[in-house]
């Protein structure tokens, strides 16, 4: 497929964060583009700002008039049900129909494309690769599946020859890329609704791991049953992080490489998982030739990412952090670092589990998990893509919960409940539609300071 032949780009599901993120591409470099979304969001609103025209009726009189089968290419979300019938439209002409991970095959297999893989720290290793090698003026493209704040936007330059991709596990997605360098964050278990066994999403991470003929450009953590080039914080690796401390609110920390020691490297995310995920970014780009001041200083200014442990109220009175958190193992690096900032003061959690099927898998881990803070909020499950499952609810989840601080509310309740609690410290955690409420969270919370 031939992208420069293609003149309109059509999105059903534009508002996905993945999606929108291509959507922006495709706008950068001349296409016309437009496209559906079940709901209107913060980044469908950005996006129309843009220029990109989009509806929220599933209808066919709202396809563009002149987008033909030659000049069209359309690109669809896993999310939309097989029913739709714009997608229908589409596939019934003959349109050009792909998956989002298919298009960006086709940008990767043109470029020099650093892949960024793992259950969790993709969007976070993503954004930090791509800040840096944007800084250090590579021409590059980064695709991002989070909001960067020294952006405003899940897109990171418009460059020709460079790519940053997350390699997205999910429905085997990752396969389609085409990387020249790639790293793999963790494999745990998770979307078991698609693979069934966590045999089986280990046997896709080899697979993608194949792709990287060449191991010195396979990065991986030390735990890991992979051939590679491997990384560690404060342990013997052959890209390490020591002498890890806490100054002004930053990390400062050396890294010690194959060919030097860099240090005093500061870097401003909270929580030890976002330290693994900035050395794997360093490694990365060290071993792609950008130079060691241009890494520090990109490092040292890298704000974060929308919701990926995201102040929005920080005073010596009242913390207020948001984070995307949806896997027991994301809650647990969200408790180690809120522990490690706040050491001694009460944390309330407010959690909103997403999807059925996660939640029934991983049940067990999240109880643990949301039992470690003090006191914990659950709202009901966020069902995204899925219809529900009999016995599969937040209150069955909350039984399980050994903490005994916690209460199921309905979300029209929630505001009202937060400024009931005392907690000096609150975190909202999620990755549902709990994100579209943050802004009059942190407003009803502003009024009492």
């Amino acid at each position: 497929m031939n992208l420069n032949q293609i003149h309109n780009v059509y999105f059903i599901g534009i508002g996905g964060i993945g999606m929108s993120s291509l959507a922006r591409y495709f706008k950068a470099i001349g296409k016309e583009v437009s496209g559906y979304d079940k709901t209107p969001s913060m980044l469908t609103s950005e996006l129309i700002e843009s220029g990109i025209a989009i509806h929220f009726e599933d209808s066919i009189n709202s396809i563009p008039k002149d987008y033909y089968v030659e000049n069209t290419l359309v690109i669809i979300t896993p999310a939309v049900p097989r029913t739709h019938s714009e997608w229908n439209y589409f596939i019934e002409r003959d349109y050009q129909v792909k998956k989002r991970a298919e298009v960006l095959g086709i940008i990767t297999q043109d470029t020099f494309c650093f892949a960024v893989a793992g259950t969790h720290g993709k969007t976070t290793t993503s954004s930090i690769l791509g800040h840096v090698l944007f800084e250090s003026g590579a021409d590059v493209t980064a695709f991002v599946g989070g909001i960067v704040e020294n952006y405003n936007s899940n897109l990171i330059g418009t460059g020709k020859t460079i790519t940053v991709v997350e390699a997205d596990e999910f429905d085997r997605s990752f396969l389609h890329l085409h990387p020249n360098i790639a790293c793999i964050t963790s494999m745990d278990a998770d979307h078991l609704d698609i693979y069934g066994t966590s045999e089986a999403i280990e046997a896709s991470f080899v697979e993608f791991a194949d792709k990287i003929i060449d191991k010195s450009q396979l990065f991986i953590t030390k735990e890991l049953p992979l051939e590679g080039i491997t990384c560690a914080v404060n342990d013997a690796a052959i890209f390490k992080a020591f002498n890890v401390r806490i100054g002004n609110g930053s990390y400062v920390f050396d890294v010690q490489t194959p060919t030097e020691i860099i240090q005093d490297l500061h870097f401003g995310l909270p929580g030890r998982h976002n330290l693994m995920n900035a050395l794997m970014a360093i490694a990365m780009a060290k071993t792609f030739g950008t130079p060691t001041d241009a890494i520090a200083k990109a490092i040292a200014s890298f704000k974060g990412i929308r919701r990926r442990f995201s102040y929005q109220i920080k005073t010596e009175k009242l913390v207020y952090i948001d984070d995307y958190a949806h896997h027991p193992t994301e809650i647990n690096a969200v408790h180690q670092a809120v522990r490690e900032l706040y050491p001694n003061q009460k944390v309330l959690a407010i959690f909103q589990p997403h999807l059925f099927s996660r939640t029934k898998d991983f049940a067990d881990d999240f109880a643990k998990s949301l039992s470690a803070f003090d006191e914990v909020i659950l709202l009901d499950i966020y069902p995204a893509r899925e219809l529900p499952m009999e016995g599969v609810t937040s209150q069955w989840l909350m039984d399980k919960m050994t903490n005994e601080n916690k209460k199921l509310i309905a979300k029209k309740d929630l505001i009202t409940t937060i400024l009931a609690t005392n907690a000096p410290i609150i975190v909202t955690i999620g990755a549902g539609d709990l994100g579209e409420m943050v802004p009059s969270i942190k407003q009803a919370l502003d009024e009492t300071l």
